[in-house]
């Protein structure tokens, strides 16, 4: 039976796309639905709102874009489980504080000029040191290592590295949040007996969903004679950084979104430290044709931003850079496109 239904995900070009689509609604649900019930049973037992909402949450957004680059390193498909995260960072970044910042200037708080961004600028440059310097064999002599573009990988000692970086930001935020305590969301109250559904329907959605994902992708990129990176960048990436796009853009049109800089920073960092570094561990992650340049860009978005949020007035992204933000990503993304 599950080999049939593998057989005819892989043959049929309309069965894939609805895969991925099922894929991404399960990713969704089964995010908020793991949020919901998690939060609610950690609010039970004592947990702070301030922890959870750094912790729980915080996972809990990112998982679609967790889910996704571990099932696709479990299976060996590396190049969708880095391209997911690069993908996403940039369309985090480019796309959705682009679009956010034209329809309303975007604040910045001095916690992200002064930390969050340059330590997302940090994540795309271990990433880019990682692709390009390949270590000598424990048992050679040379000790110098080599380096090349796109001839590295995120090997087990990277992936090591990158999650030693993740705790200690994560301690870090922790405490700083105590010191500075902030208004968190509401968490919802439910009944036990919800509280334990909701997580394993949450969990089951977001299993379900990422294999979707994973096999149905794969699928459109061999039917479609492209590589499994050009897919992961462009509709794996797309659409696990929908449900960000649109609370966003909602926000914007609200004038709410203060805290937009630091949640798109926030989930980028997260998704190369933690992401990156539990495929690492999983998997040996190697390079690509391309990789320098899309690793290149995740640096550049942080950067620009950067420079934006100190050089401006007010400290904030106003329209132009917004516009510009768009139209730099749509010039990478073309030229991407026609280097297939």
């Amino acid at each position: 039976m599950i080999e049939a239904f593998e057989q005819l995900i892989v043959l049929n070009p309309w069965t894939m796309a609805f895969a991925i689509i099922i894929g991404f609604v399960l990713l969704i649900y089964g995010a908020d639905w793991l949020v919901d019930g998690a939060s609610a049973l950690a609010q039970r037992f004592g947990v702070s709102p301030l922890v959870i909402g750094l912790t729980v949450v915080a996972f809990g957004t990112s998982m679609p874009e967790f889910i996704v680059s571990t099932i696709a390193a479990i299976e060996n498909n590396t190049e969708i489980a880095i391209t997911n995260i690069l993908g996403s960072n940039a369309i985090n970044t480019f796309i959705i504080l682009g679009f956010t910042a034209l329809i309303y200037p975007i604040a910045s708080q001095r916690s992200s000029r002064v930390f969050d961004i340059p330590v997302s600028i940090l994540a795309g440059l271990l990433v880019l040191f990682f692709v390009t310097y390949t270590p000598p064999e424990i048992w050679s002599c040379d000790n110098l290592g080599s380096f090349s573009l796109d001839n590295g990988a995120i090997t087990l000692a990277g992936g090591i590295i990158l999650l030693f970086i993740f705790c200690s930001f994560m301690g870090h935020s922790i405490h700083v949040a105590k010191e500075n305590p902030d208004e968190t969301g509401e968490i919802k109250v439910f009944p036990v007996w919800k509280m334990l559904l909701l997580i394993v329907l949450g969990l089951v959605g977001l299993v379900l969903g990422g294999e979707l994902v994973v096999r149905g992708a794969t699928g459109v990129a061999h039917i479609l004679g492209v590589s499994d990176a050009v897919i992961g960048l462009t509709v794996v990436a797309l659409g696990t950084s929908l449900p960000e796009l649109a609370t966003s853009c909602m926000a914007a049109f609200k004038h709410n979104c203060d805290l937009a800089l630091g949640n798109v920073i926030g989930s980028n960092i997260f998704n190369v430290f933690f992401i990156l570094g539990t495929g690492a561990v999983i998997h040996p992650l190697p390079a690509y044709p391309g990789l320098w340049l899309d690793a290149a860009m995740v640096v550049l978005s942080s950067l620009l931003v950067w420079i934006f949020v100190l050089c401006s007035k007010n400290h904030e992204i106003k329209r132009w850079h917004g516009a510009l933000l768009v139209l730099i990503y749509a010039a990478y993304l073309t030229y991407r496109l026609m280097c297939i």
